[in-house]
């Protein structure tokens, strides 16, 4: 079984990325998508969503992270792919999975999944521009606004040349309402002859054996629930319906995080208290915690609160 931190925009960023790979034991993860355009990207734009690349494209805890690409452009993927290779990453994610309206206006994400031609050229010019040795896979959802299209997206990705598909449970429609659909993730999996990974609303132990059993897909990636509950991946792989990890051993955690380099103080203290208030679902503690900081805006103090409290 694989277990997989999945790509969030603005919440698995490279300091969340770290704190649950030093906890968790994640198979690998990825990054949030990087926006190909027209140009080639400059080092620092790599570096800046994924510094792994300056530690062999492994966290700290030795995790390796897959860089996610998102566009149009089969030419400019294929270039910035070839480059990032270049630079250390050990694998190559494409979006097709982002239901943002931005992103989709910009013809991006889940849009193209009206349109499996597309989907093939852009997975193929990927696969045909690195080396044999480094994966190309892809991230998609059941659909943009039905599901007319899903096996063939599935089909065209398998015959562009794709190491693995990871499908979220759920249409661009259906946005994160509940629940994921994993029962229609088990036809993409029985048709195709690469590896299928299932995706959407797994939040606990019962919920992986449920999304295992009814998409028929030993390997899972973790979103949110992951974030919720940090030894989400620890819970599943020992069958425990109940978290491991102590509420001392996170708060070790989210000092651990709030070490962590981020552009400024605000922004770090912002992702902070959204982490917090993600895992009040998961731990009495936080809430408690959440109460008490949610008004502070100095980082020196939100330390001194975990020290109290540990």
């Amino acid at each position: 079984m694989k277990l997989i931190l999945a790509p969030m925009e603005g919440l698995t960023d490279p300091i969340m990325r770290d704190v649950l790979t030093h906890v968790g034991r994640f198979d690998w993860c990825v990054t949030e998508f990087i926006r190909v355009t027209d140009s080639v990207l400059p080092d620092h734009v790599y570096y800046s969503y994924c510094p792994e690349l300056k530690n062999n494209g492994k966290t700290a805890a030795g995790t390796p992270v897959h860089v996610q690409f998102l566009g149009n452009n089969p030419d400019m993927l294929a270039a910035n792919a070839e480059k990032v290779v270049a630079l250390g990453a050990p694998a190559i994610d494409l979006n097709f999975g982002c239901p943002a309206k931005t992103v989709n206006r910009h013809r991006g994400g889940s849009v193209l999944l009206d349109e499996p031609d597309v989907v093939h050229e852009l997975v193929k010019a990927v696969r045909d521009a690195v080396p044999a040795h480094i994966p190309v896979s892809a991230k998609m959802r059941l659909g943009y606004l039905d599901e007319n299209h899903t096996m063939d997206n599935a089909y065209a990705i398998q015959a562009a040349g794709a190491s693995w598909l990871t499908v979220h449970a759920r249409t661009k429609a259906d946005g994160y309402t509940p629940p994921a659909y994993w029962e229609k993730i088990q036809p993409i999996q029985a048709a195709l002859d690469i590896q299928v990974i299932a995706n959407g609303e797994i939040w606990n132990n019962q919920d992986a054996k449920a999304c295992q059993a009814q998409s028929q897909c030993e390997d899972l990636m973790l979103g949110r629930g992951a974030v919720t509950t940090p030894d989400l991946t620890l819970c599943i792989r020992e069958n425990s319906d109940q978290p491991l990890m102590t509420w001392s051993d996170l708060v070790v955690l989210q000092q651990r995080f709030l070490s962590g380099q981020f552009k400024t103080e605000v922004g770090m203290i912002g992702r902070y208290k959204q982490w917090l208030g993600m895992m009040t679902k998961a731990y009495p503690e936080a809430k408690s915690l959440w109460d008490e900081v949610k008004r502070i805006k100095q980082l020196d103090e939100i330390l001194l609160k975990l020290e109290k409290v540990h």
